[in-house]
């Protein structure tokens, strides 16, 4: 059997009308190599001593992992000198990073969650790397970088995706023209193309979400949630199951593989008033391969996509997944708003 590699792909995705140029070809690559080599580290574990705690804080105020400094320096180092880059923007940095004199500048910016799910890592359970790449702004001085480059909304992205370190290491895609996906053969180093065409179902009957949170819930959220929890005697006449797994990329990962709901709402404590997830790092990219696979991704009122950033590290609501769902929480958040 002959199975297309991701060099394959890009390549002929390069070569179509429109296509990608030279600088985000290597891009892409060069992230699907540093995630490649974050896999080796989850791999190893206990084994590699990358196990536990820092005992320091990133920007966010969020206890580092000993993994998400590793995934972070080791996505920085892959893409630091290759000229596709102008600066990278990570949740486990300050601010941004500009590429050094020392080397050439591209025409690119990439953002990216070195290790999502971070909360995971000790317990074994499915993490995972998300990316975002963006054009920097028409006419801007490729040595003059600054924050507002990166501010443009989630419908500029020109590339977007995750690698998810489970069972299997899977990296998926969106060049703007539907979603793939690419299974890393762990004997050769090599990313093969294993779903083409991806599409999440347009209904579903399950959610996920943090069922230790009702109290705390929009009051559209739970009207949703009471729905689902209702089952086939309720409003919505059918029986839905619950997933939380706490790790995006792994909820996100199965609906994009059988469908279903995925919901970080905002709440009303204060330290979620605006949402926990990043626009920029989580929310952004997930939106936008989520809606590449013909789902649809929220923030309550609004698309994600077309938010506009107001800071690198802007925190908001999530709401995406299967569309005919999504859309009936939409209408909740719109209905309630008018009241």
């Amino acid at each position: 059997m002959s199975f297309k590699t991701l060099s394959q792909y890009l390549i002929e995705q390069s070569r179509q009308e429109g296509g990608i140029d030279a600088e985000l070809r290597l891009l892409v690559e060069t992230i699907a190599s540093a995630c490649t080599t974050i896999s080796h580290h989850v791999g190893k574990g206990a084994l590699g001593d990358v196990l536990g705690s820092l005992g320091t804080e990133n920007v966010q105020g969020e206890v580092q992992k000993k993994l998400d400094v590793i995934a972070n320096d080791i996505l920085l180092a892959a893409n630091e000198w290759t000229g596709s880059l102008r600066a990278m923007a990570s949740e486990e940095m300050d601010s941004f990073h500009a590429i050094p004199a020392a080397w050439p500048r591209g025409d690119y910016l990439l953002l990216f969650d070195p290790l999502d799910g971070s909360s995971n890592i000790d317990v074994n359970v499915s993490i995972g790397t998300i990316f975002s790449i963006l054009k920097a702004p028409e006419g801007s001085d490729k040595n003059q970088v600054s924050e507002s480059d990166f501010m443009q909304p989630g419908s500029s992205q020109v590339a977007a995706g995750y690698a998810i370190y489970g069972p299997q290491t899977t990296l998926v895609l969106t060049l703007g023209r539907g979603v793939v996906a690419f299974t890393l053969d762990r004997d050769t180093g090599t990313w093969v193309l294993t779903r083409d065409g991806i599409r999440i179902p347009d209904d579903t009957a399950e959610f996920s979400i943090n069922m230790s949170n009702p109290r705390h819930w929009e009051a559209p959220v739970r009207r949703y949630i009471d729905e689902c929890l209702a089952g086939s005697t309720g409003t919505l006449g059918k029986d839905y199951n619950m997933r939380w797994i706490a790790s995006m990329v792994a909820d996100v990962h199965r609906i994009l593989s059988r469908g279903g709901i995925f919901m970080y709402p905002r709440d009303h404590r204060p330290s979620s008033r605006q949402g926990k997830l990043r626009l920029m790092y989580e929310a952004n990219p997930m939106g936008f391969i989520v809606e590449q696979a013909g789902g649809l991704a929220v923030d309550g009122e609004q698309r994600i996509l077309e938010i506009q950033p107001s800071g690198l590290h802007q925190r908001v609501g999530v709401i995406l997944g299967s569309k005919n769902e999504v859309e009936r929480v939409h209408r909740y958040h719109l209905e309630s708003a008018t009241r």
